[in-house]
């Protein structure tokens, strides 16, 4: 079976796709963690979720596709070029608020309800306030991070914090962690405690 032919890409992918590539945006989520992450948000009816790195909207998409009509989500990025396709895409769309911040800042002040998945595919919420944002997962959560695998476009020092942060998890007694050598090297935890 190649799983890429079962993915049915989200509504607005193909029009987000091509918006990104109008902006030079070179860091889309990969097909198979969008299938993944649509699987996941639902599985958590009337779910709370974060995305760190809205980036275009292409992970939104799928976390939007997911979500049920009771389900709030929040995007956050501090590219607000970029994002600017994100809020035209889901402007109608009342369970979605996108926030240009810091991520960051964002993070380690936001003081809101927990979350039941949290996708960090940004610098912060994975290399960057770790804790604090594991802190803001629900018990039962998911906690999903990608990119773990090289890539063309890692910097030279980038191997070494992925190193880093994958042993900085595996530590933790508070989640369970699947790896997953699929897609873009994923790794999926739930927060037990």
């Amino acid at each position: 079976m190649l799983d890429d032919e079962q993915i049915t890409v989200p509504q607005f992918y193909p029009q987000i796709i091509a918006a990104s590539e109008k902006l030079q945006f070179n860091m889309p989520s990969d097909l198979k963690t969008g299938s993944l992450l649509r699987t996941l948000v639902a599985s958590k009816p009337s779910g709370h979720f974060l995305d760190i790195g809205t980036g275009t909207g292409l992970s939104l998409a799928w976390i939007a596709a997911g979500a049920n009509e009771t389900s709030r989500i929040i995007s956050i990025d501090i590219n607000a070029t970029f994002q600017q396709v994100a809020l035209e895409t889901f402007a109608d769309d009342e369970r979605i608020s996108i926030v240009c911040a810091d991520g960051n800042e964002w993070l380690t002040f936001y003081d809101g309800e927990q979350f039941d998945l949290i996708f960090a595919d940004a610098m912060p919420g994975k290399f960057e306030v770790l804790d604090q944002t594991l802190e803001l997962l629900k018990v039962g959560g998911f906690y999903l991070i990608d990119d773990l695998l090289p890539q063309p476009n890692w910097p030279e020092e980038h191997p070494q914090r992925v190193e880093k942060l994958l042993e900085t998890l595996k530590q933790r007694g508070d989640i369970v962690q699947t790896t997953l050598n699929w897609s873009t090297g994923l790794m999926l935890f739930t927060k037990v405690s």
